[in-house]
């Protein structure tokens, strides 16, 4: 995706495109308007009206949701709606990430040893009164459980430290165990224990009333043996997540830290049992480094990740195909750019959980605003239209491409003048993320030589090519401000809470995963460019896989080159 800065990194490590912190997004997803209880107002403004709201107090006001509620009650209505079903079905059988958890987990308890550390999951977001947005976990979450459903919002991953007789230090009678062959679940320092919400009997209120949690409108949640199935995790009711995380907390006993900005009510009550266990000291650098650690062990994926990459890209390269299918729709609709959006972001939802971003159509002088969301302009033949999308597969893993199209199929003279500028730095930076010993922070280097080198050419630099590409000038970035390339994975802007030695500074190693993506934005009244190139904005953005033989392009089957694209073009509208 376009317009990162130099290494991509974003604030919080959520990707762009509508992640709020906690990780949710999309569209709202419709509640029981008659029942769903508000969220709870801020504190402070209640205390301000000293506990009351008029004559109105704060347990009224937050049940004033259900004044309007025509839900059935009583203990016979229970009693008749939880009878006579028939049998569950089998657990579900152990999900193929959780044979890599272990690896993961170990590669974190090392880091933190004696420590208690909680990973939550997040909670819903309120897009709209008693409508949520769509849950999507928290990544960090999704990364350590493997888990990338929608039913797992207020779960958390606690890894507990594992006493001297190698029990974890909040070992209880309601746990499940982890799997055999990893004793309890444990790794070398911890246990990871999963406290969620499980499914509530067919008998209880819950069942029918809960329109959050509820199996009678959203489905039935697993069980806590279902959960252990599917991920070898131990697995506990969330009911018990207070006790444990207050267990044995102290100086000369247990610490703990929690993600930041992942779950505000959550990281509000570690807060709270620091304070009482003389623990707050130096808190809020204890979670950076956590939240930095779990970055960085995503800069390498393992063989599970890699799979999943690849097939984030072949689900992107279907909506591209979708998207030129669609280009004489988009032209003969006052909104084309969103009929394109549109296009491809049908193709993600049903081949995977939806976008990893916000897609980009923007068509025209629209590409040369890097993060042009709004897509609300017509698409007119002869245009150049940029589309930068990926598709957002069901374990969150998510591709990131950005094509530059012509709509008539053909590239002008002038357009292909740019584009292929933009061809040769993308093969020039690939060229050198091969070299052995590269630096990720090299690959921005090598696009940025083409780069100047050709706006010299074109007259358009105050000196020369060589001078432009000191620091101090960089008069080459007027028309290329963001970075070249950043990490992907389960973020689209991956692992953006890795230190800089470990990001920007670092040797390409195996299993690493990023883009490439060289642009040129020429405004159409940016008075430096030649008048034949105003107005055209060209990005090309391709997802890049390090193996222990080379560095592959895995993103390679979806056409860049000027004859490739105009051919790709052709075909999909013939079809």
């Amino acid at each position: 995706m376009g317009g990162q800065s130099v290494g991509g990194q974003s604030v919080g490590g959520q990707s762009v495109g509508g992640q709020q912190a906690g990780g949710q997004y999309g569209a709202g997803q419709k509640g029981d308007t008659h029942s769903r209880q508000p969220h709870k107002p801020p504190t402070p403004y209640f205390q301000a009206l000293g506990g009351t709201m008029g004559s109105m107090t704060k347990e009224e006001f937050k049940n004033r949701g259900n004044n309007r509620s025509q839900q059935p009650k009583g203990a016979q209505f229970r009693d008749f709606i939880g009878s006579d079903w028939g049998p569950r079905p089998p657990a579900p059988e152990r999900a193929a990430v959780a044979d890599f958890l272990p690896t993961r987990h170990q590669k974190l308890s090392e880091r933190f040893p004696g420590e208690r550390l909680v990973i939550p999951a997040g909670g819903y977001k309120v897009r709209t009164n008693d409508c949520d947005y769509r849950f999507r976990a928290h990544s960090a979450f999704a990364h350590m459980t493997g888990l990338g459903g929608e039913l797992e919002a207020d779960a958390v991953l606690v890894f507990n430290p594992i006493e001297p007789d190698g029990e974890p230090s909040n070992k209880n009678s309601h746990t499940t165990g982890g799997e055999p062959g990893n004793k309890n679940g444990q790794t070398t320092n911890h246990e990871a224990t999963l406290y969620f919400h499980p499914r509530a009997p067919r008998s209880s209120e819950e069942f029918y009333a809960d329109s959050r949690y509820g199996e009678f409108w959203v489905g039935p949640r697993p069980s806590l043996a279902e959960m252990k199935a599917l991920t070898g995790l131990a697995c506990d009711s969330i009911d018990n997540l207070a006790d444990a995380l207050a267990k044995d907390l102290g100086p000369g006993q247990v610490s703990l830290r929690v993600v930041p900005q992942s779950d505000a009510l959550l990281e509000a009550q570690v807060a709270e049992l620091r304070e009482r266990a003389e623990l707050s000291e130096n808190a809020e650098q204890a979670d950076r480094q956590l939240a930095e650690a779990l970055s960085e062990i995503r800069l390498n994926k393992d063989a599970w990740e890699v799979d999943e990459m690849r097939k984030a890209v072949q689900v992107t390269h279907e909506g591209f195909d979708n998207v030129i299918a669609s280009f004489p729709r988009a032209i003969a609709h006052h909104r084309g750019e969103r009929v394109l959006e549109g296009a491809f972001g049908a193709k993600a939802r049903e081949e995977g959980n939806g976008l990893g971003y916000d897609t980009i159509a923007a068509a025209g002088n629209h590409a040369n605003t890097l993060h042009f969301i709004d897509n609300d302009g017509p698409v007119h033949p002869g245009q150049l239209i940029l589309v930068d999308a990926g598709a957002e597969l069901d374990s969150l893993y998510t591709a990131d491409i950005t094509r530059t199209l012509p709509v008539s199929g053909t590239f002008t003279e002038d357009q292909a003048e740019v584009y292929q500028v933009i061809v040769d730095a993308s093969e020039r930076a690939l060229a050198e993320a091969r070299k052995p010993g590269c630096k990720f922070r090299d690959i921005h280097a090598a696009a940025m030589e083409v780069i100047a080198a050709h706006l010299e050419s074109w007259g358009m630099l105050p000196g020369t090519a060589e001078e432009s590409l000191r620091l101090e000038n960089s008069w080459h970035r007027r028309w290329m401000p963001h970075g070249t390339s950043h990490h992907l994975g389960i973020d689209v802007h991956d692992c953006a809470q890795a230190r800089r030695e470990m990001y920007l500074d670092a040797e390409l190693e195996p299993g690493m995963c990023f883009t490439i993506e060289p642009g040129l934005y020429f405004h159409e009244d940016d008075l430096l460019v030649p008048e034949r190139f105003r107005g055209i904005g060209v990005r090309i953005e391709d997802d890049i896989l390090v193996t222990e033989t080379g560095v592959e392009r895995i993103s390679e089957s979806i056409p860049r080159t000027i004859a490739d694209v105009e051919e790709w073009i052709s075909q999909v509208l013939d079809r």
